[in-house]
């Protein structure tokens, strides 16, 4: 009788458990979620309402900077025509909404020809800074010797006011978009170069860049893939910076009468001519001083919010 409870006890037991065979790739599997930098970025850069409203601003200024001079064709060298004499400084209103000037042109077909050669300038300009200071300054920071000799150029042009070497350029290549842009990134990337060099040195010596190098790993793979990525937030925050600053710097030249030929429409151009109407027409002197102000401010922390965002360090878990 025991014997046959005993048989059916074995039986309700291989009813209630079920035998796995053992597998050895299961102790490989990662039970952690897959994970995304660039996603995690973008999730923390727009989960910023403001960083999300100067986004809004900095594409309808770009987009309008291209669509509007297409369909207006402004032409700042256009002579006026005598039948606008009667146009002559409307004041803002619903037909004409920046007002017009002294020629009896449309301001906000004026002021969006302007903004797209100062976002043309202050783009292409920090583009060829950024690219060749990364470059440079990732290989000045890396190598000591290299170090040496980029060390003591460094130390001649920054004993050296930036901005007169810009206006020297300007005077001596004559005015013109490419010119301004090329006395600009000249006279700049050698900052850039020096900042990140100085980023690269805090880094070059960890730990994990050592092991890399003990074991044979190339120098531009420890460039590459153990330094660059770090300093992608770096990078972001010098874009953010100079920007801006290339913008502001545009304005100042036009303002004084150099860089930008007489041709190319600029916000800084602008000013300048009206200046002379800042208690006349005061309209025509703020609105392209207010443009360059939103503009700068609005792709600053854009820049500056995408940067925090791409920091490493505000990845960790």
């Amino acid at each position: 009788m025991s014997e046959v409870k005993n048989n059916t006890a074995v039986e309700n037991e291989d009813d209630l458990f079920t035998f796995q065979k053992a597998d050895e790739s299961a102790s490989e599997h990662i039970a952690a979620p897959a994970y995304s930098y660039w996603r995690s970025v973008f999730r923390q850069f727009f989960s910023n309402k403001l960083a999300i409203v100067m986004l809004a601003i900095v594409l309808f200024v770009v987009l309008m900077s291209i669509i509007q001079p297409m369909i207006s064709g402004y032409d700042p060298m256009k002579t006026p025509n005598i039948n606008n004499q009667a146009m002559k400084y409307i004041r803002p209103n619903a037909q004409y909404w920046f007002g017009t000037d002294d020629k009896g042109n449309s301001l906000f077909d004026a002021v969006w020809a302007g903004t797209r050669n100062s976002l043309e300038i202050s783009f292409a300009a920090t583009a060829i800074v950024v690219i060749v200071g990364v470059i440079v300054g990732m290989w000045w920071g890396f190598s000591k010797k290299v170090d040496t000799v980029m060390i003591e150029v460094y130390n001649v042009i920054a004993n050296i006011p930036t901005t007169l070497i810009a206006m020297i350029l300007v005077y001596a290549l004559g005015g013109g978009k490419w010119q301004l842009i090329f006395a600009l990134s000249i006279t700049t990337w050698i900052s850039v170069a020096y900042f990140i060099r100085v980023q690269v040195m805090i880094i070059r010596d960890r730990e994990y860049n050592l092991a890399s190098k003990c074991l044979g790993t190339s120098n531009w793979t420890i460039i590459t893939k153990n330094i660059l990525p770090y300093l992608v937030s770096v990078i972001m925050t010098e874009v953010s910076r100079d920007i801006p600053s290339f913008i502001s710097s545009e304005v100042f030249f036009s303002y004084l009468g150099i860089g930008l030929s007489q041709k190319d429409a600029s916000l800084g151009r602008m000013i300048r001519e009206y200046s002379p109407y800042l208690s006349s027409t005061p309209y025509l002197f703020w609105i392209p001083v207010a443009v360059s102000a939103v503009i700068s401010v609005s792709l600053y922390i854009v820049g500056q919010t995408l940067a925090d965002a791409s920091d490493p360090r505000t990845h960790m878990m």
